[in-house]
């Protein structure tokens, strides 16, 4: 698990779960409201056996340095779909980062190249990773946006 870096911007802290038996880790540390969202989704959901934050870690080679890192991811979670258990690895972003950057009037072009970079990290490199990760063991990887936690 990674440190919590504090900045202002984002609601962040520690999350204590009511249902620690269910939670997978020492520390849930939610680094946005989005994830904090989700961490009370998957403690208070009867459905969700077991959860963790940032526990599952995936190596995948970066594209704009070709070397390897390591991406944590979000979230694991175990679900009881009827009588099965589903295994589903969960990234919690905020909508506009899932769409590609585009050129604003008005927007810094060190904004423009964080974007870009963040986009072909995550579009081509981190995500690629996980879904590979995931189809080797039989998970399913999702990418949750605000429109699927409000």
């Amino acid at each position: 698990m990674l440190p919590l870096k504090r900045d202002k911007r984002f609601r962040q802290g520690i999350y204590k779960p009511k249902n620690p038996d269910k939670f997978i880790g020492t520390t849930a540390i939610y680094r946005s409201g989005l994830e904090c969202k989700f961490f009370m989704f998957c403690d208070n959901n009867s459905n969700v056996v077991r959860w963790g934050s940032e526990n599952i870690i995936i190596p995948y080679i970066s594209k704009i340095d070709g070397k390897w890192h390591k991406y944590y991811v979000d979230n694991y979670v175990e679900i009881m779909e009827g009588s099965k258990l589903v295994k589903y690895l969960v990234e919690i972003k905020p909508y506009k980062q899932t769409l590609k950057p585009e050129s604003k009037q008005g927007k810094r072009k060190s904004s423009l190249l964080y974007e870009q970079t963040q986009w072909i990290i995550n579009h081509e490199g981190k995500w690629p990773a996980a879904q590979q990760f995931c189809k080797s063991k039989g998970w399913k990887f999702l990418i949750l946006t605000e429109k699927e936690l409000n």
